[in-house]
C-alpha cells in the first residue's frame, strides 16, 4: 500500500458486521414469534441465495426497498412449498428489520483493527444497506465513533458499484481518490466499483474465492494491517 493513503472506506455487512450470524438469530426469533413451523437450516439455505439475487436487483435499480423486503421472503417460502398470507409476509419482513439489530456480532478482530487504524487514518463507512438499519448496527455494536462519515446508497439515491456514490463519499470525506482505499467483501459492488474510479482496494475474501485479478486481499481482518 502506498504511503499517501489518508482515508479508508469500509463496507459494513459481511466485512465488519457479521451479517449471516446476526441475521440467523433474528430469523430464529421472528419465525418462532409468528408461529411459523419451518426448519431454520432449510429456510436459511433458500433465503441466502434468494436474498443475494434481490440485492443485485436492488443495486441495479430494478426493485425498490419495499419489493425487495417482501419478495425475498415470499420467494423463500414459495421455494419451501409453503403458502403464507401476504399480511404474514409483510409482518415477518417488518419484524426482521426490528429484531435484526438485537444481536450485533462483529467479525473477529474488528475492534482491534479499528483501534489500530483510527488514530492513523480517517475511517468511513460506504454501504448499500438501508439507512436506518445501518445506523442502528453501528451504534448498537458500539463502533460508530470510529467513523468520520457514513454514506449509504439509500440516502444518496444510487448504490455501489455506481461511480456516483464513490465520488459522493469522497466529497463527504473531503478527500481524494488517490488518498483513499476501499475495503469490502462485495467483489462487484465494492472492489470493481472502487477500481472503476481509480481507488485502491483490499478485498475481504473471507471464503478464499478465486479472483482473476492481481489485487490485495485478506480473509481475516487482522491481515489488513500488513497493508495499512
Amino acid at each position: 500500500m502506498t504511503n499517501n493513503i489518508t482515508d479508508i472506506f469500509f463496507d459494513l455487512d459481511h466485512t465488519l458486521w457479521d451479517f449471516d450470524r446476526n441475521s440467523e438469530l433474528a430469523f430464529e426469533k421472528i419465525l418462532t414469534l409468528n408461529g411459523i413451523d419451518v426448519n431454520l437450516k432449510e429456510f436459511l439455505r433458500h433465503y441466502k441465495a434468494i436474498n443475494l439475487q434481490y440485492w443485485k436487483l436492488y443495486r441495479d435499480e430494478k426493485v425498490d426497498k419495499a419489493l425487495m423486503r417482501f419478495g425475498r421472503l415470499n420467494d423463500t417460502f414459495t421455494a419451501l412449498n409453503m403458502q403464507l398470507q401476504t399480511e404474514i409476509i409483510h409482518k415477518l419482513s417488518d419484524d426482521y428489520i426490528t429484531y435484526l439489530t438485537d444481536h450485533n456480532y462483529l467479525f473477529d478482530y474488528t475492534i482491534e483493527v479499528l483501534e489500530y487504524l483510527s488514530p492513523r487514518y480517517n475511517l468511513h463507512i460506504l454501504s448499500n444497506g438501508f439507512e436506518e438499519v445501518q445506523t442502528k448496527k453501528l451504534k448498537k455494536s458500539n463502533i460508530h465513533h470510529y467513523f468520520k462519515t457514513i454514506t449509504n446508497g439509500e440516502s444518496v439515491g444510487v448504490k455501489k458499484p455506481n461511480p456516483k456514490i464513490f465520488h459522493y463519499a469522497l466529497q463527504q470525506a473531503n478527500t481524494k481518490v488517490e488518498n483513499s482505499v476501499m475495503i469490502g467483501d462485495g467483489f462487484e459492488a465494492d472492489i470493481l466499483g472502487a477500481l472503476n474510479i481509480g481507488m485502491d482496494v483490499i478485498y475481504f475474501n473471507e471464503f478464499n474465492k478465486t479472483v482473476d485479478m492481481n489485487i490485495k486481499h485478506v480473509n481475516n481482518l487482522k491481515d489488513l494491517l500488513q497493508y495499512l
